[in-house]
């Protein structure tokens, strides 16, 4: 039986029991956006899994400890299905922390092997945390036909300009002639 124990929003709280569990993953959507200095709004924690035995076993475990349960049209609530996180399907979470989303693949089917490579590391609360990296974010939300990716898609572009214009060397004081 799912606890009826409610605690308020958290989503740090919920990325801190990630990393402590060792679930191997990668930060993706809006909080991976808001890591990285986008400001957008977000309500849940999208997070790709790797697909491992070993990390399915740390995720049920993790999904055990914060009680989450499926999200439903009304009152149903659903326990997890463990063998669905092998999967490259979604699975919509909540939990005493607020919503996460586990998703086993992503837009074009890429899962944790496929994105790993395209990552920024980002320290939270002494985690190292991986991040999908603003360009992947980008491209991504490039061939969305969803309404909300189209408006979200021009935040970020622009906070990728601003990080890029920050690290070019030519707009350093005292560089340009």
């Amino acid at each position: 039986m799912v606890s009826k124990r409610q605690e308020p929003l958290d989503l740090g709280k919920l990325l801190k029991k990630i990393n402590e569990a060792g679930v191997k993953y990668i930060l993706v959507g809006g909080m991976a956006a808001v890591a990285q200095g986008s400001p957008v709004l977000t309500f849940d924690l999208d997070i790709v899994h790797e697909r491992s035995s070993n990390n399915i076993k740390r995720i049920k475990d993790l999904l055990i400890s914060i009680d989450a349960y499926q999200r439903r049209p009304g009152d149903l609530k659903l326990q997890p299905d463990f063998d669905a996180l092998m999967g490259t399907g979604h699975m919509l979470l909540s939990t005493i922390y607020g919503p996460m989303d586990l998703l086993g693949a992503i837009e074009k089917g890429l899962g944790y092997d496929d994105l790993i490579t395209n990552v920024v590391s980002v320290d939270f609360h002494g985690f190292e945390i991986h991040v999908l990296d603003l360009e992947t974010l980008i491209e991504l939300k490039k061939e969305s036909t969803r309404p909300e990716d189209k408006q979200r898609l021009l935040i970020l572009e622009e906070t990728l300009k601003q990080i890029l214009e920050d690290e070019d060397p030519e707009d350093s004081p005292g560089m340009g002639m």
